[in-house]
C-alpha cells in the first residue's frame, strides 16, 4: 500500500511539473502584449528613483549605484538624468552621468526613449513606492523582445517592503523576465 501512495505522489507531482511546463509554453513573452500602467501620471512619477534590481542588455550598462531623476519640461516632454558607476576597458571604474528626454504617449504606453531608439516603458508604479521600467532594443520575427533590459526603482535606496516584493516578481513574469534579475548595490559612490 505504502508503495502505491509513493507510486500516486510521483504521478501528482510529474503532473504538477508538466502542467507548469505547459503553462510557461502558453504565456506570451510579445512585447506588444505586456500590460503597462494605465493612465500614467508623469508629475507623480517625476523626482527621484533609485535602481534597487536590474537585468542588463547586451553591452555596456550601468553596473551599480544607479539613480534616475525625472522631470517635466515646459514642453510636456519628461526628461531624465541618469547617473551610475560603469566599468571602462575593464579596469577603469568611473561614475557616468547621462541625459535623455522622453516624449509622452498618454494613451497607455508610459513613454517612448526618443533619442538612442529604445522602446521603453512603465510597466508598473504606485509613484511613492516603486517602479518596473521595461526597455526592448531589438525584436524578434515572433513579436518577442531578442536585446531587452529592466530596471527595478524604489523611492528608497533601502528596499522595498514585502508586499511590494510580491508585486515586483509578479510583473517580473508578466515580462517574460522572472529569475534573469541581479541586485544593485547603492553605496552613494556616485
Amino acid at each position: 500500500m505504502l508503495n502505491l501512495l509513493r507510486m500516486d505522489y510521483s504521478m501528482f507531482a510529474l503532473v504538477l511539473v508538466l502542467l507548469a511546463c505547459i503553462e510557461q509554453s502558453w504565456a506570451t513573452c510579445v512585447v506588444d502584449s505586456f500590460t503597462v500602467k494605465q493612465d500614467f501620471d508623469p508629475k507623480r512619477y517625476a523626482g527621484k528613483w533609485y535602481a534597487l534590481q536590474k537585468k542588463d542588455p547586451e553591452g555596456l550598462f550601468l553596473q551599480d549605484n544607479i539613480s534616475a531623476e525625472y522631470a517635466i519640461g515646459d514642453d510636456g516632454a519628461m526628461v531624465a538624468a541618469s547617473k551610475g558607476r560603469v566599468t571602462l576597458f575593464g579596469f577603469w571604474v568611473v561614475c557616468a552621468d547621462m541625459a535623455a528626454q522622453y516624449s509622452m504617449n498618454y494613451q497607455g504606453l508610459a513613454s517612448y526613449l526618443s533619442s538612442g531608439g529604445d522602446n521603453y516603458w512603465i510597466i508598473d508604479t504606485d509613484y511613492d513606492n516603486y517602479a518596473i521600467t521595461y526597455a526592448c532594443r531589438t525584436l524578434k520575427d515572433d513579436g518577442s523582445c531578442d536585446d531587452g533590459y529592466s530596471l527595478i526603482f524604489s523611492r528608497n535606496p533601502r528596499g522595498l517592503p514585502p508586499p511590494i516584493q510580491r508585486i515586483v516578481r509578479q510583473k517580473q513574469e508578466e515580462i517574460c523576465m522572472a529569475g534573469q534579475f541581479e541586485p544593485v548595490l547603492q553605496s552613494g559612490a556616485c
